[in-house]
């Protein structure tokens, strides 16, 4: 029997964390790394590095990271808990903020604040990179692996799929 405390817990903190997730739940990586591994003791960095890893190499939306950390910490209820959780408070924000986008379209402040954005998002994804990478680089080789991966994806057009099966050899041989 899951503790009802539990799922209630990850509901609120996951919900909390997708109303924040502007740009994607990766942008808020960071975030994600203090609630679950240092206020709730959840798992640890590398064990939230590894689904964050997993999640990211599986097809479909980022948020499943999430709802990985819920089936591992209660089971099938956990990861549907943490789904709606991610998925029903940004839907229903979105679904709002169309609406008044709609009437405010011409507004100045609204293209203002949109273009504001851009920036933060950018340095929420660039502090998740390094959040994810402090706890998933303990040798050298994976420090070295993240920083040629860093720099090839974000100057050549080269597809990110290989370089996670370079990952996974890696990992394979245990460096």
């Amino acid at each position: 029997m899951v503790d009802p405390y539990v799922l209630w817990e990850l509901f609120f903190s996951f919900a909390r964390l997708s109303l924040f997730a502007v740009g994607g739940i990766q942008a808020v990586i960071s975030e994600v790394y203090r609630e679950v591994v240092e206020v709730h003791g959840w798992m640890t960095a590398a064990e939230l590095a590894a689904l964050v890893a997993l999640a990211q190499a599986a097809p479909g939306p980022n948020g499943l990271m999430l709802a990985l950390v819920g089936y591992r910490l209660a089971g099938v209820p956990g990861f549907f808990v943490s789904v709606v959780a991610v998925a029903l408070p940004p839907a229903v924000v979105a679904f709002a903020f169309t609406r008044a986008r709609r009437r405010l379209a011409t507004s100045r402040w609204l293209r203002v604040a949109q273009t504001g954005l851009v920036p933060v998002v950018v340095g929420l994804m660039l502090a998740s990179g390094l959040v994810s990478a402090r706890a998933a680089d303990d040798t050298w080789l994976k420090v070295a692996l993240t920083g040629v991966v860093a720099l090839t994806v974000w100057r050549t057009s080269w597809n990110p799929l290989w370089w996670l099966a370079v990952g996974a050899l890696v990992g394979l041989t245990r460096f």
